[in-house]
C-alpha cells in the first residue's frame, strides 16, 4: 500500500500526539516512593512482553503517574508477539473500527495512524488492518509513546526475596541479569500460560522433520509440490493451509473432528461493552456458562481465510475425520483416520495450546501453588470441561491465588499478575485480544495503583506530614 507524504502524514500526527499526552500530563507526577534493593531501583512494576498487551499495560500505568516500570521481551526489536513472526493470516480478524491500546486518545487510534500513513480513503476502503500494518502501528505507538522496552531479555526464574519479586533474565548470547520489582505482569499472550499442542501420537511417533505446529517456522518453499496433512479447524490451520497452497504445495486436505466446520464466531458477540467491561464480576458459575459456550463455538475460519483455501483445486478439507495414528513409511507419513489411510509428505499440526502452568519453565518455584478453576468450582452435570479447569483462578485484580491461604508463597502470587489468556474465564476477554484490551488494560491498572498505594499508606502519610511548601507566600496587598 501506498504511503502518503510523511510530511504531511505521520509528523503531523505525531505533533497531534505530543500536545495531546502534554495536555493529559502523560507519564508526570510519579508517586511511589523510590525503593532500593542492593544498590539497584527497585521497579513498580516489571511488565514481561512486549507486544501489544504489554505497551498498552505500561501506557496505562504511567498515566497513572506509576512511570518506574519497564517492558522485557525475549524477541528483538519488531518481533514482538505474532505478527511477523508466525501469524500467517493475512489481515486481523478483528474488526478495523475496533480500538485498544490508544487507551481512548483519538490521536492514537489505529485509524489516526493507518490514515496519517496511507490517506482518509484508503482507511475507508480497508476491510481489516493487515497483520505487517499492526506490527507497524506497535512499533510506532511504543516509539511516540517513549515507552521503555528491553529486548532480548528472556525471563528464565522468578524469585521471592523479602517482600520483592527478584527476575533474573537471559539474553540470546547467555548472559544473565536481575531486575528487583514490586509488581509483575505477564502479558506473554496465548503461549504465557502453557505450551503449544503437539498430540503426543504425532510427537512420539515421527521426527521433527516430518511436522511442524502452525506457532513454529515452517520452510514452505521447500514443502513446493509437496502432500501436505493440516489437522485442526481453526483460524489458524486455515492460515497455515492457505500459505502451503500459495507457495506450491502439491496438495493440501486439512482434517478436522468435529463434524462440520465452526461457523458462529463467539468473539463479535464478545465485542459488547458490557461483557467487556463486567464479566469478571459475574459468579462462578455464571462465568463458567459463558466460558463453557465460547469455548464449544471456538473461533472459526474468517470468510475470506476459507476462500483462500477453497479456492485452489488441490485442496480438500475433511469433517468428522480426526488423526487416530501416524507412521512415517518409505512413501511418507501415513495417517489412520476413521475413514481409512491418508498419506502425506509433511504434516502441519494447528491443535492450539494447552493452559498449563508447570509447562512454563519461569514458574517453577511456584506453578504447582497456584489455585486452578478445577480447584474452585465444580462444574454442573453435563457442563464439565477440562479445557476451562485447567486455567489459572484468578483473584478480581488478574492476580494469582494460592491454594492454601497460609501458603508462604501467598504474597509472591499476589504480586503476580496474569494478563495472559489463560485469565479469561477469570477476567474474559483482557490482554491476549485486541477487542477486550482497553476495558482489561484500564481495571488491571487501576488495581496495581490501588495496591501500591495501599501497602505505602504510611509512607504517604508521611510525606504529607512532611509537605512544608508555602502557596500563600505574601500577606501584603497586590500592587
Amino acid at each position: 500500500m501506498e504511503q502518503v507524504s510523511s510530511s504531511s502524514g505521520l509528523d503531523q500526527l505525531e505533533s497531534r500526539v505530543r500536545d495531546d499526552l502534554a495536555r493529559i500530563r502523560y507519564a508526570t507526577g510519579d508517586w511511589c516512593e523510590p525503593l532500593e534493593r542492593d544498590g539497584e531501583r527497585v521497579l513498580d512494576v516489571a511488565i514481561i512482553g512486549g507486544g501489544q498487551g504489554g505497551l498498552a499495560t505500561c501506557f496505562a500505568l504511567r498515566r497513572r503517574g506509576l512511570s518506574n516500570t519497564c517492558i522485557f521481551d525475549q524477541a528483538a526489536r519488531g518481533g514482538e508477539g505474532p505478527w511477523v513472526t508466525f501469524a500467517r493470516m493475512i489481515t486481523l480478524r478483528t474488526p478495523k473500527h475496533v480500538t485498544g491500546p490508544d487507551l481512548g486518545i483519538p490521536s492514537l487510534t489505529p485509524q489516526s495512524w493507518f490514515e496519517a500513513r496511507y490517506g482518509v480513503e484508503a482507511w475507508q476502503a480497508l476491510d481489516k488492518i493487515s497483520r505487517q500494518d499492526w506490527q507497524a502501528y506497535l512499533d510506532w505507538l511504543r516509539d511516540v509513546l517513549a515507552l521503555p522496552v528491553q529486548n532480548d531479555r528472556k525471563l528464565v526464574d522468578i524469585d521471592w526475596q523479602d517482600g520483592l519479586l527478584r527476575l533474573t533474565f537471559q539474553q540470546a548470547n547467555g548472559v544473565q541479569s536481575h531486575v528487583w520489582a514490586r509488581k509483575m505482569v505477564l502479558a506473554t499472550g496465548i503461549e504465557g500460560g502453557g505450551a503449544w499442542h503437539v498430540p503426543d501420537f504425532i510427537a512420539q511417533a515421527l521426527p521433527a522433520s516430518r511436522y511442524a505446529h502452525t506457532s513454529q517456522q515452517i520452510d514452505f518453499a521447500a514443502l513446493k509440490g509437496k502432500r501436505i496433512g493440516v489437522l485442526g479447524a481453526g483460524a489458524s490451520a486455515f492460515d497455515n493451509a492457505a500459505t502451503a497452497l500459495e507457495l506450491g504445495a502439491g496438495r493440501v486436505d486439512l482434517c478436522l473432528r468435529r463434524p462440520k466446520i465452526p461457523s458462529v464466531n463467539p468473539y463479535r458477540w464478545m465485542e459488547n461493552a458490557g461483557f467487556l467491561g463486567y464479566f469478571a464480576d459475574l459468579p462462578d458459575q455464571t462465568r463458567w456458562r459463558f466460558m463453557h459456550r465460547i469455548y464449544d463455538l471456538n473461533q472459526p475460519p474468517p470468510q475470506d481465510t476459507f476462500w483462500r483455501c477453497r479456492k485452489h483445486e488441490n485442496f480438500a478439507f475433511h469433517t468428522g475425520t480426526p488423526w487416530l495414528a501416524v507412521k512415517e513409511t518409505a512413501d511418507g507419513v501415513v495417517v489412520t483416520t476413521p475413514h481409512g489411510e491418508m498419506t502425506f509428505d509433511f504434516l502441519i499440526i494447528g491443535t492450539g495450546f494447552v493452559i498449563d502452568l508447570t509447562r512454563r519453565p519461569e514458574m517453577h518455584r511456584f506453578a504447582e501453588n497456584v489455585t486452578l478453576w478445577r480447584d474452585r468450582f465444580t462444574a454442573p452435570k453435563g457442563e464439565e470441561s477440562e479445557v476451562l479447569s485447567s486455567h489459572p483462578y484468578l483473584g478480581g485484580n488478574f492476580q494469582f491465588l494460592p491454594r492454601n491461604a497460609a501458603d508462604p508463597m501467598a504474597p509472591m502470587l499476589a504480586a503476580i499478575h496474569n494478563f495472559t489468556f489463560a485469565a479469561t474465564p477469570s477476567m474474559g476477554l483482557s490482554g491476549a485480544s485486541i477487542s477486550g484490551m482497553r476495558f482489561g488494560v484500564e481495571r488491571l491498572a487501576q488495581s496495581i495503583g490501588r495496591e501500591l498505594f495501599v501497602q505505602d499508606g504510611e509512607k504517604q502519610l508521611q510525606s504529607l506530614l512532611d509537605y512544608d511548601i508555602d502557596e500563600l507566600v505574601s500577606l501584603a496587598p497586590p500592587v
